[in-house]
Formats: C-alpha cells, sequence, structure tokens
C-alpha cells in the first residue's frame, strides 16, 4: 500500500523534509484505523492525532516545502500512497474526538468540576463571538478560537444540540483556508448566526 517510489523531488539527505512529510502522513492513516478497531485509547488518539497534525502543517508552513508539496493530493501521486483516512483527518484538520460528541459526560450543575466547564466553554462561546464583531476575519485568528470553542462544549456534553454541527463544519472550512485568508463579511455575518445559535443551543442543554 505504502510503496516508496522515488518521486521528482526525491529527498537528499539534506533535503529532508518531504520524507517528514511522508512519515506523518502514513502514521496518520495507521492511528486513524488503529482508533477505528478500538486498539487504543482515545487519550492516546487524542493526543497522537493532534502533535500528527500540528506536525503537517508545520512541515508545509515552509514556502519551498509547500511549493514541491503542492497538494495532498499531488504528494499522494508523487509517492504513490493510499491513505483515505489520513486524507479526511487532514481536510477536517481535528481528532475525531474532538469533532464528536464524548461518551458519559456528567452535566450535572451540582458538581463544581462540571460548573467550572460550564463556565469555560460559556466564556470561549463569548470570546469567539466578540472575535467576529471585532473584526479579526482571519483562519488564523478564528479557527483556534473555535476549536477551544468545540473541546469546552464536549467536556460538558455529549448531546448532538442544535447548531453543533454548525461548528464542526465551520471548523472544516476554515481549516481548509490559508493561514492568513479571511472570510469575507457576508461569510462572517453567517458566522456570527450559526455561532450565536449554536451558543443558545448549548444554553438548552443545560436547562
Amino acid at each position: 500500500m505504502y510503496q516508496n517510489r522515488q518521486p521528482a523531488y526525491a529527498p537528499t539527505p539534506h533535503s529532508y523534509i518531504p520524507n517528514t512529510a511522508l512519515s506523518a502522513t502514513i502514521n496518520l492513516d495507521e492511528l486513524e484505523r488503529a482508533y477505528l478497531k478500538d486498539a487504543i485509547p482515545e487519550s492516546d488518539y487524542t493526543e497522537t492525532c493532534d502533535r500528527l497534525l500540528k506536525q503537517y502543517k508545520a512541515i508545509l508552513a515552509d514556502e519551498s516545502v509547500a511549493r514541491e508539496f503542492v497538494d495532498l493530493e499531488t504528494f499522494k501521486n508523487e509517492w504513490d500512497i493510499d491513505v483515505p483516512r489520513a486524507t479526511e483527518r487532514i481536510r477536517i484538520g481535528l481528532p475525531s474526538t474532538v469533532t464528536a460528541p464524548p461518551i458519559n459526560v456528567s452535566t450535572s450543575n451540582n458538581n463544581g468540576t462540571s460548573g467550572t466547564l460550564i463556565l469555560e466553554a460559556t466564556q470561549d462561546f463569548i470570546t469567539f463571538l466578540d472575535a467576529l464583531k471585532l473584526g479579526l476575519l482571519a483562519k488564523d485568528q478564528l479557527h483556534p478560537l473555535l476549536s477551544d470553542v468545540i473541546q469546552s462544549v464536549n467536556k460538558v456534553t455529549d448531546r448532538d444540540f442544535e447548531g453543533r454541527g454548525k461548528i464542526v463544519q465551520w471548523l472544516i472550512a476554515l481549516n481548509q483556508m490559508k493561514a492568513t485568508e479571511e472570510v469575507s463579511e457576508d461569510k462572517a455575518r453567517e458566522l456570527e448566526l450559526d455561532m450565536n445559535s449554536a451558543y443558545q443551543g448549548f444554553k438548552a442543554t443545560l436547562a
């Protein structure tokens, strides 16, 4: 499946970055396969997946590497690799445990820890909405804040409330953008409406 066919830009002893990208992509595919088979604990999967995604993005942050890489489909064809699970995970940009609600999360308001988590999730929603109102529209400004929202929400509830899917959809959309690329004003208004709706949906689960 993972044949080491030599591409036109084969790495030399002084050019090892493409091999690193190859390793990160294959490792990510194997990690997804192991997670689907319940062969790895959720916590280990989340930590490793997050690290590999960051490694992948860090590699492509180098402009010279990005030019040779072109895009993921070109890279896969050059190296003759079939990594469907890694492809999907890179497209989404977050571990499966982040985009899907967790299991057995307590939402009791009588629990001190849950109360703290609810407060954190509320603050993350407000921080994100404030960022939009302040005109922070670049991918590298919004994506981290929205990632905080979905992760803090997941710590509070496993209920698929109204608007939760929109959070994930926007995370995926932002992940497809270049770091400094900005959402348009129309998209920003749509994003604000969707996040306000998600915020209300989240609060409804706490009633």
